[in-house]
């Protein structure tokens, strides 16, 4: 299945913690002392859903905190973060997914250093077509796809945390990854 048709059959469970997924990989490396991952309230949240708008204020307050970068990935993410719905369901819910999911791919895009071979390569990954992206977008529309099937994946019946762990891992590496690219990157530019 694509991106957009896991998007589009996700329950509210599998839309909240995907999107926080993207969130916390576009965020860049805190500075030293700083305080912990301002996104870390909201995991709770995508385990309980009356959690979800005291959570969401925490991280909002968190982010707001941090230190600027105007036009940035952080500044973005405080942005995508702010159109937030504040109750965790909904259609509301599934478009905020939606855009989280965009947001992380392009930021993915913007630390490539292989040049897209395709005019739009972000709507390609999205419709499961990631021929002609460059690896950093290919892996993150990868690392999307595994960690919203693994939440479609869960049972019904199982624990709301189920599989919660395993997602952060995933989610974990990824922003290694980028991290790592984004400093890569920094040490070429003059």
């Amino acid at each position: 299945m694509s991106l957009l048709d896991l998007i589009a059959a996700a329950d509210d469970r599998g839309l909240a913690a995907g999107a926080v997924a993207c969130l916390e990989r576009c965020l860049p490396r805190p500075a030293p002392g700083a305080g912990p991952d301002p996104l870390r309230p909201l995991w709770a949240a995508c385990v309980e859903p009356r959690l979800w708008p005291a959570r969401l204020a925490e991280a909002r307050a968190a982010l707001d905190a941090a230190p600027a970068d105007p036009g940035g990935p952080a500044a973005r993410v405080r942005d995508v973060l702010a159109a937030a719905p504040d109750e965790r369901a909904g259609e509301a819910l599934r478009g905020w997914a939606d855009a989280c999911s965009v947001l992380a791919l392009e930021v993915h895009l913007g630390h490539d250093r292989t040049a897209p071979a395709t005019p739009d390569p972000v709507a390609g990954c999205r419709a499961g077509d990631p021929s002609g992206a460059g690896p950093l977008l290919a892996g993150e529309a990868a690392r999307q796809t595994a960690i919203l099937e693994m939440l479609a994946a869960l049972d019904d019946a199982a624990p709301a945390a189920a599989g919660l762990r395993q997602i952060r891992d995933v989610s974990t590496e990824g922003r290694r990854v980028l991290r790592a690219a984004a400093a890569r990157r920094g040490r070429v530019r003059p």
